[in-house]
């Protein structure tokens, strides 16, 4: 069983609004499609370097893609 992580996103929202593939963002991030998938089902946290390039990617600010829920 994967643990899901506590980070959030917005990716899929955001590219929808855009009009971008999962493929596309995999590529200007430098990753694979499945990676995409994964940070997108909250499987998987990115480093903060792979968080900065995916929101630069979307054309928007860190904090409006990702957010860590207080408990």
């Amino acid at each position: 069983m994967v643990k899901a992580t506590r980070v959030t996103n917005d990716i899929r929202e955001l590219r929808a609004a855009r009009g971008i593939t999962q493929a596309e963002l995999a590529s200007a991030v430098g990753v694979t499609r499945q990676t995409i998938i994964a940070i997108e089902q909250g499987r998987y946290s990115p480093s903060l370097e792979m968080a900065f390039l995916i929101a630069r990617a979307l054309g928007t600010r860190l904090d409006e893609v990702f957010a860590y829920p207080a408990d």
